[in-house]
């Protein structure tokens, strides 16, 4: 069976250093899954939020 010179090389890579998966799902994990986001809560912070003005330079004291 055709293995590309890049799949050989993953493969190598796998069997010297076992533990290259598992530390690459904890820093994607890290990274980039989160948590699902509680639509109530995020509701109530936009809503306790003070509003800008449209113009933030000009302020009518």
């Amino acid at each position: 069976m055709y293995q590309s010179d890049i799949t050989q090389f993953i493969n190598q890579l796998k069997e010297k250093n076992p533990k290259l998966e598992g530390e690459q799902r904890q820093g994607r994990a890290l990274l980039w899954d989160k948590q699902p986001i509680d639509l109530d809560e995020r509701k109530s912070v936009q809503d306790s939020r003070v509003k800008q003005t449209s113009y933030v330079y000009y302020q009518n004291f």
